[in-house]
C-alpha cells in the first residue's frame, strides 16, 4: 500500500549531526518516500511506497543507521528495548577517571607515573568515542562531536598538554551525562503532561467482571468504570451517575457531571460514583488514541527553524574544522611564530564548535510547546504549525458554534398592549408545540410549562412563512414578515433579530427575537488577539447580512462575509491567503466538518471543539479539545512563547560559541574553559526549552 508508515526507534541516539546523517541517507533508499528523524523522541519514521517490501527495507535501514552510528540500537516501534544499567555504568567509569586524574594533580610522582596515570584516565573516559570516532573515520565520516573531542584531546597529548587533554574529555563526557540526564527528564516531563492511556478495562461479561486490555473490548461491550479509574475507550452511560475530570484532554479543570444518556470520552477520570458504560468505538478509533497518535507524531512536521539547525550543524561542524586547521598552520607560518601555541588554540576552537546547544534545543522547543499546547486541551500537528500560529496576522472564523453557541434561544420578547409578554410566550409556545424546527423548541422550552394539546385546534403549516392555529378559540398567526404581509397585518420592524411575529385575531400582537446567542468569552477572545498582535479578524457566513453585521459590530471584528456558501468561504480563504499585501499567516477557525475545504486551503487550519469526529482531526493542523474560543489565545500564547525561547537559545547559544571561538583564536581562553562553555551552553538552553511547560 503506497504512502504506508513505518517508526523505528533508535535507542543511543543523542547527536544532532548523525541523526541529520541518517533521515538523508534513508531517504536515499530505494522504496522510500520520505524519512524523518525525530532526535527529541528518537525515532525513525519512513513512508513506503510499498509496505509489501518492508522486510527487505528493514535490513538497508538498519545497515544506513549502523554506518552512520555504530553504537545506535534500532528496534521496530512494536519491539520492546530493553534498558540496562548503562547510565549507572557510566557514573562508575567516569568516577574512576576522575579519581585516576586527580592522583597526579595533587601528588608529586614522577614523570613516567604522572603521564601513565593521565593516560589510563584519558583512556577510560574517552576509549569509546575515540574507537567510534576511528570506526567513523574508515567510512569516510569525519564531522561529528566524536571527531572534534578525539582531535582536539589527541591533539593536546601531542603537545605535551596532557592534564588538559584528558580534563577536556573527562568534563566532556560529564556534561554529556548531564544533557542526556537533562534531555531524557524533558521527554518524561512532556510525556507525564499526556499520561492519558488507560491501562485497563473492566469488561462486563453476564454476571462476570473481567480486566483486559483496552484493544480486546468490542462495540457495544458493556465496561465498568470505578471512582479512580481512566474510561478507557469512548461511550455513552447507560447506568450510574459521577462527576468526571476532564482536565487531560480538555485542559478543564472543573469536573463535569456525567449520567444516563451522557456520552463519555476515553482519557477522563472518573471522580466518585460507578459508571456503566456501553463502548461506541474500537481503542484504536477512540478519543485518547488519536490523540496520542497525534501528539507522538507531532515532531515529524518540523519547523522551519528546526530545519535550518540542523542544516547549520551539517555545514557548520566542517567549516570550523576547516578554520581551525587554517588557524593550526597558517598563523605561525606568516608570524614565523611556534606551531604549539597556534596548535593549542586550534583545539581550543575545536572543542568549543559542537552545535549540540542548538540541534538540542530548537526541537526541543517545539516539542515542549506542543506538549504545554496539549495539557491545555490544544492539539497541534507539527512543530510548523506552532512556528506558523507565531505569525499569525489574519484570523478567519466561521459564525455558528465558532463565536456564537450554535443554538437557537429565546433572548427577547415585546408583546403590544394589552397584552403581556408571558401571554405572547404562552401563545407561541402552544402555536409551535407541534413543530420539529429548531426556533419552534427553542420557544416551547422558554416557555417552560405543560402545554394542553386540547386547547389547539386547526393547526396548519403555511410552508416557507409559519404557522395558523385556533388557540384557546382565537386565530393565531405566527411567522415571518412574509405571513404579516400576506394577511395586511402591520408589523414592527425586528432587525437585526430573526423575529417570530404574532397575531390573534387578525391584530398585531408583538414579535419574538430568536437569537443564535454570541459565546460569552468571544468578545474577551478578540480583544485578546489583537492585543497579541493578530491584526485582521474576520468573519464568514451563510446567515443574513443583517444579523452578521450585527455579531460582527458586538465583537468588535474587522470584517464579514454573509450569506457564503460553503466553497464561496473557501474562495474568501483563497483570496486572503494569496493577498501579497497582507503580512503574516492567515488562520480559520471552523467547526471541522462543514468547514473542511476551507480548513484545509487556510495557512494554519483550526477546528473548534468537536474532538470526537474525524473530520475535525483530518481537516485541521490545530484542534482545540472544547467549543471556547479563548483557547485560541492560549495556542497564540503558547506559540509566542515558543518562538521567543527558540530565539533566546539560538542567540544565547551562537552569542557564547562565538565569543569562545574568538577567545580561542586569540589564545585567551583554555581547552577546559572550552569544554565548560560548550556544555554548560547546552544545559542552559535545555533547561530554558522547558520554561514552555510553565505557565
Amino acid at each position: 500500500m503506497k504512502g504506508s508508515k513505518k517508526t523505528f526507534l533508535l535507542e543511543g541516539l543523542d547527536c544532532a549531526v548523525c541523526a541529520a546523517k541518517i533521515e538523508d541517507n534513508v531517504k536515499k533508499i530505494d522504496g522510500i518516500c520520505n524519512a524523518n528523524v525525530d532526535l527529541i523522541n528518537t525515532k525513525l519514521t519512513v513512508e513506503l511506497e510499498d509496505i509489501n517490501k518492508i522486510n527487505d527495507i528493514n535490513k538497508i535501514i538498519k545497515k544506513v543507521v549502523k554506518d552512520v552510528e555504530p553504537n545506535i540500537h534500532i528496534v521496530d516501534s512494536e519491539g520492546k528495548i530493553v534498558k540496562d544499567s548503562r547510565f549507572k555504568w557510566k557514573i562508575m567509569q567516569l568516577l574512576s577517571a576522575a579519581i585516576l586524574f586527580i592522583l597526579p594533580v595533587i601528588f608529586k610522582l614522577p614523570e613516567y607515573a604522572k603521564f601513565s596515570l593521565f593516560f589510563i584516565s584519558y583512556i577510560i573516559s574517552g576509549g569509546e568515542i575515540i574507537a567510534l570516532s576511528i570506526k567513523k573515520i574508515l567510512k569516510g565520516q569525519l564531522f561529528d562531536e566524536n571527531f572534534l573531542m578525539s582531535i582536539s584531546t589527541i591533539g593536546a597529548f601531542a603537545i605535551g598538554k596532557y592534564e588538559e587533554g584528558v580534563s577536556v574529555m573527562l568534563f566532556y563526557q560529564i556534561g554529556t551525562l548531564i544533557e542526556d540526564y537533562a534531555v531524557d527528564n524533558s521527554r518524561k516531563s512532556i510525556k507525564d503532561l499526556m499520561d492519558i492511556r488507560p491501562d485497563y478495562a473492566n469488561l462486563k461479561i453476564e454476571n462476570d467482571i473481567k480486566k483486559v486490555p483496552p484493544e480486546a473490548v468490542n462495540i457495544g461491550d458493556i465496561i465498568l468504570v470505578k471512582p479512580g479509574e481512566k474510561i478507557p475507550l469512548d461511550g455513552k452511560v447507560i447506568d450510574g451517575k459521577s462527576f468526571v475530570d476532564t482536565s487531560s484532554l480538555t485542559g478543564e479543570y472543573l469536573p463535569m457531571e456525567v449520567t444516563i444518556g451522557s456520552d463519555v470520552l476515553s482519557g477522563f477520570i472518573n471522580k466518585n460514583g460507578l459508571l456503566t458504560v456501553k463502548v461506541e468505538k474500537n481503542f484504536n478509533e477512540s478519543t485518547v488514541s488519536k490523540i496520542l497518535d497525534l501528539i507522538e507524531n507531532a515532531n515529524n512536521k518540523k519547523a522551519q527553524a528546526e530545519n535550518f539547525i540542523t542544516k547549520f550543524a551539517k555545514y557548520y561542524t566542517p567549516i570550523v574544522t576547516l578554520s581551525a586547521l587554517f588557524i593550526a598552520t597558517i598563523p605561525p607560518l606568516l608570524l614565523s611564530e611556534n606551531f604549539s601555541n597556534w596548535i593549542y588554540r586550534a583545539l581550543v576552537f575545536l572543542v568549543i564548535s559542537c552545535p549540540c546547544a542548538l540541534v538540542i534545543s530548537v526541537p526541543l522547543s517545539f516539542f515542549s510547546g506542543i506538549g504545554a499546547a496539549s495539557k491545555s486541551g490544544i492539539l497541534i500537528k507539527g512543530s510548523n504549525y506552532l512556528e506558523a500560529l507565531n505569525d499569525v496576522k489574519t484570523m478567519v472564523f466561521d459564525k455558528t458554534g465558532t463565536l456564537t453557541e450554535g443554538t437557537f434561544k429565546v433572548t427577547e420578547i415585546n408583546a403590544e398592549n394589552p397584552l403581556k409578554n408571558d401571554e405572547l410566550l404562552k401563545y407561541a409556545a402552544y402555536g409551535e408545540y407541534y413543530s420539529n424546527h429548531p426556533i419552534a423548541s427553542s420557544i416551547v422550552n422558554a416557555y417552560g410549562k405543560e402545554i394542553d394539546a386540547v386547547k389547539i385546534k386547526d393547526y396548519v403549516e403555511l410552508a416557507g412563512n409559519g404557522i395558523k392555529a385556533i388557540i384557546d378559540d382565537k386565530e393565531i398567526l405566527m411567522g415571518n414578515s412574509k405571513l404579516m404581509k400576506s394577511h395586511n397585518i402591520a408589523f414592527k420592524d425586528a432587525k437585526p433579530y430573526s423575529a417570530v411575529h404574532i397575531a390573534v385575531d387578525g391584530k398585531y400582537a408583538g414579535y419574538i427575537v430568536i437569537s443564535d446567542s454570541i459565546k460569552k468569552d468571544s468578545k474577551d477572545t478578540v480583544k485578546a488577539l489583537k492585543s497579541l498582535g493578530v491584526e485582521r479578524l474576520i468573519m464568514l457566513t451563510g446567515d443574513k447580512k443583517e444579523i452578521s453585521q450585527y455579531i460582527s459590530n458586538e465583537l468588535g471584528l474587522d470584517g464579514v462575509y454573509s450569506e457564503l456558501l460553503p466553497d464561496e468561504k473557501v474562495n474568501v480563504v483563497d483570496e486572503l491567503c494569496s493577498n501579497t499585501d497582507l503580512k503574516g499567516k492567515v488562520a480559520f477557525v471552523g467547526d471541522g466538518i462543514n468547514d473542511a475545504p476551507a480548513l484545509t486551503r487556510a495557512d494554519v487550519g483550526i477546528a473548534m471543539g468537536k474532538i470526537g469526529t474525524d473530520a475535525a482531526i483530518e481537516a485541521a493542523d490545530v484542534v482545540l479539545m472544547t467549543d471556547e474560543p479563548s483557547k485560541l489565545v492560549d495556542a497564540i500564547k503558547i506559540a509566542k512563547k515558543t518562538h521567543k525561547i527558540v530565539l533566546e537559545n539560538i542567540i544565547f547559544a551562537l552569542g557564547v560559541k562565538l565569543s569562545v571561538l574568538t577567545l580561542g583564536a586569540l589564545g585567551l581562553a583554555t581547552m577546559w574553559e572550552a569544554v565548560f562553555a560548550d556544555v554548560g551552553v547546552t544545559v542552559l538552553a535545555v533547561l530554558n526549552s522547558l520554561r514552555i511547560l510553565t505557565k
